[in-house]
């Protein structure tokens, strides 16, 4: 049932980091309410996954608008309003952070080519989707993009914990937490 779920979303176009942040946002609402019963089905994430689509269509509607009109007080917000940065910031910041796990990839792909090389890549052409996404929204937002920038740093967290030893995150885990509390020294 689940690869029948999967295949309706293809037909119906959802882009995958819209799945997902939609897959990442129903599991968020099961763990703050952690039930007796387990998760055993993608059916449990259908109704997410499918009005996070719903949203990004919406967004998706007019482009990238110069202004847009609120219905509510006829007010008239630049799109870049809605942002806590400008769009060109935001899109300069996703741009070198794709560049960057291309770079990534390529690197790990002559020294190693393991199964990281291709979460390095996953995660650089899902972070291109969220470029051309977020370059092509009326009304850019933020709080969805942040999902779905936290999903990509889960799933390349997952794939790095999936080909270290324990020993070694361990070592990463000490000099993280030596970090970061040199820096609340600070």
């Amino acid at each position: 049932m689940d690869w029948a779920l999967i295949e309706s979303w293809k037909e119906m176009d959802v882009p995958l980091h819209v799945a997902l942040r939609g897959i990442e946002k129903a599991f968020d609402s099961w763990e703050s309410k952690p039930r007796k019963r387990s998760v055993k089905s993608l059916l449990y994430c259908q109704e997410e996954v499918e009005a996070q689509f719903a949203e990004w269509r919406e967004a998706r509607v007019g482009g990238a608008p110069d202004s847009i009109q609120n219905a509510e007080n006829g007010t008239r917000a630049t799109a870049n309003e809605s942002l806590p940065f400008s769009r060109d910031e935001v899109m300069e910041h996703l741009r070198r952070g794709r560049e960057s796990l291309l770079q990534a990839s390529s690197v790990r792909k002559k020294t190693r080519g393991d199964d990281f090389t291709d979460t390095l890549a996953r995660a650089a052409a899902l972070l291109a989707d969220l470029e051309n996404d977020f370059a092509s929204s009326g009304l850019p937002d933020a709080q969805r993009l942040e999902q779905s920038l936290s999903g990509l740093e889960r799933m390349i967290s997952d794939g790095i914990r999936a080909v270290i030893d324990t020993e070694e995150m361990a070592t990463i885990e000490r000099e993280t937490h030596g970090t970061a509390s040199l820096s609340t020294d600070v």
